[in-house]
């Protein structure tokens, strides 16, 4: 569980958001998808630490913020009708609106199928849906790279993350975004792969790269097919 936040940091035209987490051991500066800086900290960690950290790395962030930004601009509008395509595990399927059907979502002869009595909440129940899917889907794709990485976890929790593809608790739970049962399994692989790294390395560091290229040696073509992917998929306004 994460401490209050603390006051934001506003260093060169940035807005820093101050998030203390208790068992934290380094201070980890992320740019969430929606653009936000997000400075996950040691509980106690005194701002002018923290301050010269953000600043060594203000080119990056400015550069990380832009892409941020343009993603998020572009990022496709998703209509519950008749032929709008949504992705699951890295195909595009086109929705159906049905009438009398036992599920309000449901994956069948290659369509995905939205019960017509549930489009007014048609967001609601294609997200449950997703979050259903993961629960299934994930554990047994997490096994064998928890076992790979010696990180076997303590918990799997699917569950909506804003703009973050997943986090790991101190606990050693895993926390994934529901939104990468939308990615193709390759990318869902590497999102595990980097949650679970981080069960031995917290931070970004060179050791942290190191522990994930040991899993995936190609991992750098698999992050940056994630950073695509991650302006086509469909999040929707409260993600």
């Amino acid at each position: 569980m994460h401490d209050t936040p603390a006051e934001p940091l506003h260093i060169g035209g940035l807005v820093i958001e101050v998030r203390p987490v208790p068992g934290r051991k380094s201070v980890r500066v992320t740019v969430e998808r929606d653009a936000r800086i997000v400075a996950a900290v040691p509980a106690g960690t005194d701002h002018m630490t923290l301050e010269k950290l953000v600043r060594s790395r203000l080119p990056w962030l400015y550069s990380k913020v832009r892409s941020r930004e343009a993603e998020v601009e572009h990022r496709p509008v998703r209509r519950f009708v008749d032929g709008e395509g949504f992705f699951y595990l890295g195909r595009s399927h086109r929705l159906r609106i049905v009438g009398a059907a036992p599920h309000p979502v449901a994956l069948a002869q290659g369509r995905l199928q939205l019960r017509r009595d549930c489009a007014d909440i048609a967001s609601d129940v294609l997200v449950a849906w997703y979050v259903e899917r993961g629960r299934h889907w994930l554990p047994r794709r997490v096994g064998p790279w928890a076992k790979a990485l010696d990180a076997p976890p303590a918990d799997l929790i699917v569950r909506p993350l804003g703009y973050r593809w997943g986090s790991c608790s101190a606990r050693g739970a895993l926390n994934i975004h529901w939104a990468v049962m939308q990615l193709p399994p390759a990318l869902v692989d590497y999102v595990l792969v980097h949650e679970l790294a981080h069960m031995h390395v917290p931070n970004h560091s060179p050791e942290f790269w190191r522990t994930v290229c040991r899993a995936l040696p190609d991992y750098e073509a698999r992050r940056q097919r994630l950073e695509e992917w991650g302006a086509m998929i469909w999040l929707p306004s409260a993600s």
